[in-house]
């Protein structure tokens, strides 16, 4: 059995304010963010609006703005905020010993044996 959690390494690799992508096999890129408060989220690396890169706006508080048209997404939740409307999936993040996790069914598709067996 696998284990549940993906590790994607320290948390030192990801600047506080910033964010690093990960390519995810038959998936969606994955953007995980470092808070200046030192927290971890995850978010599919699409903007709810023109898809734009979300990796590359600017993180303030527990959200971030997409650079491409200002639209700011919630980190925790994924929602876009103010009067604009629209949801961005969320990746469950968890830090333990000064490395980072993701949730592995989240980040990583089922082989085809898992398919059939679900």
């Amino acid at each position: 059995m696998q284990a549940k959690w993906l590790d994607i390494g320290p948390v030192t690799q990801i600047e506080p304010g910033m964010a690093a992508t990960l390519p995810v096999i038959g998936g969606e890129e994955i953007a995980v963010f470092h808070t200046m408060r030192g927290e971890f989220y995850a978010l599919v690396n699409k903007c709810p609006h023109k898809q734009g890169p979300l990796s590359q706006g600017i993180v303030h508080g527990d959200s971030v703005t997409c650079p491409l048209h200002n639209w700011r997404i919630s980190l925790r939740s994924g929602e876009a905020l103010g009067d604009d409307q629209g949801c961005v999936p969320t990746i469950p993040v968890k830090v333990d010993a000064g490395r980072i996790y993701l949730l592995r069914e989240a980040v990583v598709p089922p082989t085809p044996a898992q398919r059939k067996a679900a």
